[in-house]
């Protein structure tokens, strides 16, 4: 098995539970707007909003929308059917971006067994976080996670000025770490930002992916403590 001098992890869906806090918040969010006026159920509303979201989150990674851009936008497009003026349509999707992130800090856990993996690769390695997530959430969870001592580095996208995917950021990781691309691993769930991004700085990745898969990875797992048997 091949030797690492340091471990690099996405945060949201491979340590913190995103999902599930979005998918609460989400429901709030629906039920406090009353968007029964859009969307008879909660599950037609979300329908709307999550591929959406995917595809704002992509062009984010990518550099080609600001953060505001995606929390605008993000609240903004499901709602243009509502029966109240463009400018009431505006104000409620800059209120419900600002809601929806206080809330996924309310319902922030860990995933299952995330605090096992991480307390026994911290002692093995030192840890690096690459998010893209928003600098005043990603805060928020690291220090309310338990885990804060578990880091060496913590790196947020809005605070490098570069985004995952982009080779870059992970560069920076590297020059934190005082390694070279082949003596690191990136271990991520979203392929596009985490997998290819790690692929294309040359860094060895470990894919949290359950189901088929077209794509490649150095590594690919079902479960983040699958990752014990290759680290």
């Amino acid at each position: 098995m091949k030797q690492y001098k340091a471990i690099f992890l996405d945060w949201d869906d491979t340590i913190g539970d995103w999902v599930g806090a979005e998918h609460q918040a989400l429901r709030d969010i629906y039920r406090t707007y009353r968007l029964d006026a859009l969307y008879p159920t909660y599950e037609d509303y979300l329908n709307a909003y999550r591929p959406y979201n995917y595809e704002l989150w992509d062009l984010y990674g990518r550099g080609n929308i600001s953060k505001e851009d995606l929390q605008f936008r993000r609240f903004f497009r499901p709602i243009e059917g509502l029966a109240v003026s463009a400018e009431r349509r505006q104000e409620l999707a800059r209120e419900m971006g600002v809601e929806f992130l206080r809330l996924t800090n309310t319902y922030f856990t860990l995933l299952p067994g995330a605090e096992e993996v991480v307390r026994a690769l911290a002692n093995k390695y030192p840890l690096t976080i690459i998010s893209n997530g928003f600098r005043e959430v990603q805060h928020y969870k690291f220090a309310h996670s338990g885990l804060a001592d578990c880091f060496a580095h913590t790196i947020i996208s809005e605070e490098v000025g570069v985004n995952k995917p982009q080779p870059e950021i992970f560069r920076i990781a590297l020059a934190m770490n005082g390694i070279q691309a082949d003596e690191a691993v990136m271990i991520g769930d979203r392929y596009s930002s985490d997998i290819l991004g790690a692929k294309n700085a040359g860094i060895d990745q470990i894919w949290l992916h359950t189901g088929a898969a077209e794509e490649t990875a150095t590594y690919i797992v079902s479960d983040l403590q699958e990752v014990l048997s290759i680290l």
